[in-house]
């Protein structure tokens, strides 16, 4: 039988994912913006910003870590 508990972790785990990848975009629309103009100006500027493109995404990983340790390990 499912309990309420099982269900308030899969929305918990949810809301890991989805507010975490709301705020990656909203922090990468700027880099993004700011990147393609860096390019624009310089092209040697490109590296560096796909390392700046790339660093907000990692939220988005910490959070479905933290959505798997939700589901896969419950809390105890």
């Amino acid at each position: 039988m499912v309990e309420i508990g099982d269900g308030l972790i899969a929305v918990g785990a949810g809301l890991a994912v989805g507010l975490a990848g709301i705020g990656a975009g909203l922090g990468e629309k700027d880099v993004g913006a700011a990147a393609v103009g860096a390019i624009t100006e310089d092209r040697s500027m490109f590296g560096k910003s796909i390392i700046l493109i790339v660093l907000p995404e990692t939220i988005v990983i910490f959070g479905l870590v933290i959505a798997f340790m939700l589901l896969f390990v419950g809390v105890a």
